[in-house]
């Protein structure tokens, strides 16, 4: 089964954010994951909207466990901290 890595963002520090995003799409690179939407125009239908929405695929459940919790992962968080309201999630898929 495949793995969804679904965030959703609000920026506030536009520099800080660019440096975890360029961080992060190394790890998600190299733990055999890849970006099916990044930003781009959304509809909220239910819940609390956030600017910024990200979903990643990756090959399974693990593999995305282990990007989060990687060494280049952890760096890339440390630029995000401070600099977003973020909620993450993994889910996977039915395919």
């Amino acid at each position: 089964m495949g793995a969804l890595w679904i965030a959703h963002v609000k920026v506030t520090d536009e520099e800080a954010y660019g440096k975890y995003a360029a961080l992060a799409t190394e790890a998600i690179a190299a733990h055999g994951g890849h970006f099916i939407a990044r930003g781009g125009r959304f509809v909220q239908l239910e819940g609390q909207a956030r600017p910024r929405n990200v979903v990643a695929r990756f090959p399974d459940v693990e593999s995305a466990e282990k990007c989060y919790n990687s060494e280049i992962y952890q760096r890339a968080l440390n630029h995000a901290r401070d600099a977003s309201e973020r909620d993450l999630m993994i889910i996977e898929t039915t395919e």
